[in-house]
């Protein structure tokens, strides 16, 4: 999303063409899954994935199989700035991000990983991605145990040497805990699905991910 802080008479200029540019054709970067995955556990598990606007990393794996729920919020800085307001600053430290809650029976880390890299967002891009700029739209992935920061780690390097993308992964691992977006941001992708930015950047997301990954589509 377009979250710069600009005087109210401007924002209208601002978003114009957004609602008038063409949508954008997204395609599914082919990559190989990563060499080390997490075997199937018990219980619930917990993904925490930062790349670019939240609305559209949530709707592209709310519609992955497997996944139980995902929620739009902010990884690494603090509880105490931890509201959408104050993140838009950008000098929360805080990178607009998604937990991701999933069965590791039907769906595993790797394969979160994958979709991550290859679909839900672009990891070649510094700070940014397609038209929202600024650190909070960072492309991070916030491991939750060892084992998901060596998977991680792995197919970041892994990725690095297969020449998919021409330009380098800027992906850093971070720590940092989650925090919850505003309700408002919630199921965002969903309940607003004529949004002008929903319709040009975040449909044809979903619509590569149901295209490459049909398996893995609810």
């Amino acid at each position: 999303m377009l979250k710069w802080v600009l005087p109210a008479g401007l924002a209208a200029v601002v978003l114009l063409p957004l609602a008038s540019a063409a949508p954008v054709v997204e395609r599914a970067v082919p990559i190989p899954p990563p060499a080390d995955d997490i075997k199937a556990g018990k219980g619930e598990q917990v993904a925490v994935l930062a790349g670019g606007c939240f609305w559209g990393m949530e709707a592209v794996f709310q519609s992955v199989k497997g996944v139980h729920s995902v929620t739009s919020g902010f990884a690494g800085g603090t509880a105490q700035t931890a509201s959408y307001r104050q993140v838009s600053t950008e000098r929360t430290g805080h990178a607009e991000a998604v937990r991701i809650v999933y069965d590791p029976r039907k769906v595993s880390y790797g394969t979160l990983l994958r979709i991550f890299f290859s679909v839900a967002h672009d990891p070649t891009q510094h700070n940014r991605q397609g038209p929202d700029v600024g650190p909070s739209y960072r492309s991070a992935i916030f491991p939750q145990d060892d084992t998901q920061k060596r998977v991680a780690t792995g197919y970041i390097a892994q990725l690095g040497k297969s020449g998919a993308w021409k330009k380098p992964i800027v992906t850093k691992i971070e720590s940092g805990a989650f925090y919850p977006a505003e309700a408002k941001h919630q199921d965002f992708f969903w309940r607003n699905p004529t949004h002008p930015y929903i319709v040009r950047w975040d449909k044809p997301k979903v619509a590569a991910f149901r295209n490459a990954y049909p398996q893995l589509a609810n």
